[in-house]
């Protein structure tokens, strides 16, 4: 979808600035670099990349100049609040910072940002124009708080019109309106916030169910962004005794290593600053997690090899082997 959009921006009269290869390489400023070097006005990153900066401490509001720099786009996952309050703090405290929300399938975004709207940490300011977007419960109603499915509730200009090789759109439907009838269902787990803002907590196909209470994968990384001992990190419910418990699988940043010690800091960190439903029944080492090719963390992909299922649609992930460090693990067997 990015090759739309720059066209398009092409249109507006600006420069489009691209960079190919590792936004890490040499140094996880490299992006910044770019800035000064460039004159760009407007840096479009992921929130991994955000991540990644801040575990590496990168301060460029002290070793950089961004002078052009006014404005900062996140998108790819959702931006947590320790990610709003590094790039304010760390790289420049008077840009406007927008977290944006959408899909390749509609090459657009049903949230984003608004020069002309506060900013709020944590939360995506506004609905795009001409998107209908809501917050639904599981019985269709509108939630003006608490979480929900994202539904966009009448048709919108940037709306496919259906898939290849489906001509009487059984796929499409299924994909999009099998949910709610005539309403589009993106698959996202959201709230509508006070200040007409939006939250994402990760998909809703990949949302945990421990007990019965729905939880946001988003909420438990959010916390682990705050520990530098953890370079990455994807969470996922595993079926278990007539229930659903919480499995987190982490990637330990270089010089650390998972003891049991670091566990019981994981989960008691976990339960101070969410809650107990939150907190990893189990929690295990690997040395990678597995990503699609625009880089958004495959959970899917991770509960079904759990689940000894077949995996939807591997082509799609940019390091499919690393699933076998999830196949078949002992310490999931009890």
């Amino acid at each position: 979808m990015m090759w739309n959009w720059t066209i398009s921006a092409l249109a507006t009269g600006c420069t489009i600035v691209l960079y190919d290869g590792s936004p890490t390489h040499p140094s996880p400023a490299t992006l910044f670099n770019l800035c000064d070097n460039e004159g760009i006005s407007v840096l479009g990153i992921s929130a991994k990349f955000l991540s990644v900066a801040q575990q590496a401490q990168v301060t460029p509001r002290i070793s950089h100049q961004l002078s052009s720099l006014r404005a900062v786009l996140s998108t790819g996952s959702p931006l947590t609040e320790e990610g709003f309050n590094y790039v304010y703090s760390a790289i420049k405290s008077d840009c406007h910072l927008a977290s944006m929300s959408g899909g390749t399938d509609i090459v657009s975004c049903f949230m984003l940002g608004n020069p002309n709207l506060p900013v709020y940490a944590g939360e995506l300011q506004c609905a795009g124009l001409g998107m209908a977007v809501e917050v639904w419960d599981e019985t269709g109603e509108a939630l003006s708080e608490g979480k929900g499915e994202l539904v966009c509730t009448q048709s919108f200009p940037a709306c496919p019109i259906g898939f290849w090789n489906d001509p009487d759109q059984v796929r499409f439907k299924q994909a999009y309106f099998d949910v709610f009838p005539g309403v589009w269902v993106h698959g996202d787990y959201a709230s509508h916030t006070a200040q007409d803002g939006y939250i994402i907590y990760g998909r809703s196909d990949a949302t945990l169910n421990p007990g019965g209470v729905r939880i946001g994968t988003a909420e438990i990384y959010s916390l682990l962004d705050a520990m530098p001992e953890i370079a990455d990190a994807v969470c996922v419910g595993q079926q278990w005794q007539d229930d659903t418990r919480v499995v987190l699988f982490v990637v330990m940043a270089p010089g650390h290593t998972l003891t049991e010690a670091f566990r019981e800091t994981i989960k008691r960190h976990i339960r101070e600053h969410a809650s107990p439903r939150h907190v990893p029944a189990k929690i295990l080492s690997v040395t990678d997690v597995p990503r699609t090719l625009s880089g958004k963390v495959a959970e899917l992909a991770v509960r079904q090899t759990l689940q000894g299922e077949t995996i939807g649609n591997a082509s799609a992930l940019a390091n499919s082997e690393i699933l076998a460090e999830y196949h078949n693990r002992p310490e999931l067997r009890d």
